[in-house]
């Protein structure tokens, strides 16, 4: 494929990353005039959002087998359209269960993009590290615009308008798919999705030394980013007294440092190594969430957000990782399944985050999540120091 196609391939595919990851980020900035109009507390509001992560996390695996079987494009195509329709849905609710209800819906018609685009840009591009981290990079540059954005639409018209901008950044990027994403033939078009999930061929491949520690240190890092991304807007407003516009910039900001981090860590994996990089990534964030609490004024929240932003681009440095330790013909099912098997794991964040508040403060949350980062730290330092010991020699890339 020419290096122009390329750029199509990995635009397009960026575009419909943004769309699925604003829909998602437009509720975050507007979660304590929701919890004021439902009359619920942070912890009910995490349980939905944590639905949300939990739909998304689960649509991993079949979108891969999907994408496998009937190609990348029409399963991209329905993973954008669904996140439009789930969006104006969730903005119409009448009732908190009926919210959670299309906040679940909005994630599994999401969770259908990332592991397709992922293996279509795995079969176009050798520098894996380099364009996973560029088409991740799609998700902070929402998180740069939406919740600025939506906190200002929250304040001015309503939570209920906020949410619906995920249908307005949804809508053009269905029409930016069916004009420029090109129909490219499916890996198995032909074999049935039954005859390859069985559950031995699952067992091995998550149980690769490689693969199975790997997708420990996602669990957690995962489960860091879906609290971030759900409750850092409320942490500034409950917790440093920030007006919601200051908190939604704030967060916006989070989110600026990502879409640099992105594409930067995932270059840095490529040179140094997924291990080192990521321990840089886990450094920054023990760091970072540990400044929010104890650090002094804006210019901590400040430095704080450039740590955490780093910190929460370790994705970029862990999954090409998983696609270091498997076969071309595996990527559609087995990355799929490690993004399933991580991200369902990873989802109790919004809820666990939620729940830890109402319990214990947002101080001592925040302080949590800085340990838990510290304990991966730890053992990324362990594993390296044992392979030291032990002379073992492996890619640089790993």
């Amino acid at each position: 494929m020419a290096w122009s196609r390329k750029r199509v391939v990995l635009g397009a595919v960026t575009a419909a990353f943004f769309a699925t990851m604003a829909a998602r980020l437009a509720i975050s900035p507007v979660v304590p005039a929701i919890s004021t109009e439902f009359s619920v507390s942070n912890g009910q509001v995490g349980l939905a959002l944590s639905g949300m992560w939990l739909a998304y996390a689960l649509a991993q695996f079949p979108s891969g087998l999907l994408g496998d079987r009937f190609g990348e494009r029409p399963i991209i195509l329905i993973a954008v359209a669904g996140t439009a329709a789930g969006s104006l849905l969730l903005a119409i609710s009448p009732l908190f269960v009926v919210f959670l209800l299309w906040t679940v819906l909005l994630g599994g018609a999401a969770g259908l993009h990332y592991s397709v685009a992922t293996t279509l840009l795995s079969r176009n591009f050798e520098n894996t590290g380099t364009a996973i981290g560029i088409h991740s990079a799609g998700a902070p540059v929402a998180g740069v615009l939406v919740p600025v954005v939506a906190a200002t639409v929250g304040a001015a018209f309503g939570w209920r308008a906020a949410v619906a901008l995920g249908a307005i950044a949804a809508l053009p990027t269905v029409l930016l798919v069916v004009s420029v994403l090109p129909r490219e033939p499916p890996m198995r078009p032909e074999q049935p999705i039954s005859e390859r999930v069985h559950p031995s061929t699952l067992a091995e491949l998550l149980s690769r030394p490689p693969i199975a520690g790997t997708l420990l240190v996602a669990v957690v890092g995962a489960f860091v980013w879906q609290g971030t991304a759900s409750f850092l807007p409320t942490f500034l407003i409950e917790h440093r007294g920030y007006p919601a516009p200051l908190a939604g910039a704030v967060f916006s900001g989070y989110f600026l440092v990502q879409g640099v981090g992105q594409p930067a860590m995932g270059w840095l994996s490529d040179r140094i190594g997924r291990d080192a990089a990521m321990s840089v990534c886990m450094a920054a964030g023990v760091v970072g969430y540990a400044l929010f609490v104890v650090g002094p004024g804006f210019g901590s929240v400040v430095v704080a957000t450039l740590l955490i932003g780093v910190a929460m681009s370790w994705g970029a440095t862990l999954l090409p990782k998983f696609l270091d330790h498997m076969s071309p013909d595996e990527e559609g099912l087995g990355f799929g399944l490690v993004r399933t098997s991580y991200m369902v794991f990873g989802a109790s964040g919004s809820v666990g985050v939620g729940l830890l508040a109402d319990y214990i403060g947002w101080a001592a949350t925040f302080l949590v999540l800085s340990g838990v980062l510290g304990t991966v730290l730890l053992g990324l330092a362990a594993a390296a120091l044992r392979r030291t010991r032990h002379g073992t020699t492996t890619n640089p890339r790993l």
